[in-house]
């Protein structure tokens, strides 16, 4: 059986204009990290988000880190985490100093 992939085109084109009008602003202002867009992306999640703060990282990998980090993680301590993950997943918990240890998502199993 063949599994068709994630159509990104049709889902690049429901946001086409807004995604292509942030990308123009980023490039025209040169600011390619921190700046006003990045504090307005932070501002507005944090709003959506109903938290006091949010901090826009690079990418998921160093959201995870920096969750992990934000914990009272010992080192050696085990960080349970699903084996249906990027391999960033079990990076991040070991580069904080955890150990992953992989659990079963599926209940029947």
């Amino acid at each position: 059986m063949k599994i068709p992939m994630m159509d990104l085109c049709a889902q690049y084109a429901s946001i086409k204009a807004e995604v292509d009008n942030a990308v123009a602003q980023v490039l025209t202002q040169q600011q390619f990290r921190g700046g006003p867009l990045v504090e307005a992306f932070e501002r507005d999640l944090a709003a959506f988000a109903r938290a006091q703060h949010a901090i826009g990282v690079a990418s998921g990998t160093d959201a995870l880190y920096l969750a992990l980090r934000a914990l009272p993680l010992q080192p050696g301590d085990e960080v349970i985490t699903t084996p249906f993950s990027f391999f960033a997943t079990a990076g991040a918990i070991v580069n904080a100093g955890g150990v992953p240890v992989f659990a079963d998502i599926e209940p029947a199993t």
